[in-house]
């Protein structure tokens, strides 16, 4: 097994770190985060591989005859993507509420959210 996929994953989950920290619009900063998400797609695909691997379908092998790849992860996998599409959705639900409401999207120009 090769570590690149991990590489990838890191990769990936550190640009969206690099946009949301550097954005300057909270549009922006929500797609960063999904970014963000992307990553754990690709760490969770690259600990399911399996080389030679074929789908968990054993209509025409008997079990134990290939090495098949975990289901569970895969599962896992699209449930990850339903969840990251869902919370995109809501925060940008909520950033047109912000605009609508404040007039912008600019984090420093929301005095009213400081603390």
């Amino acid at each position: 097994m090769s570590v690149l996929p991990y590489l990838v994953a890191v990769w990936i989950f550190l640009t969206g770190c690099y946009g949301l920290t550097t954005s300057r619009n909270l549009i922006h900063a929500v797609g960063c985060l999904a970014v963000c998400q992307s990553a754990t797609y690709v760490l969770l695909l690259a600990v399911g591989y399996r080389d030679g691997g074929t789908a968990p379908v054993f209509s025409d092998l008997k079990p134990g005859s290939r090495p098949v790849v975990d289901p569970v992860v895969q599962a896992l996998t699209l449930t990850d993507i339903v969840v990251g599409a869902t919370v995109t959705a809501l925060l940008l639900a909520l950033v047109m509420q912000v605009a609508k409401r404040h007039g912008t999207v600019d984090p420093d120009e929301l005095r009213e959210l400081r603390g």
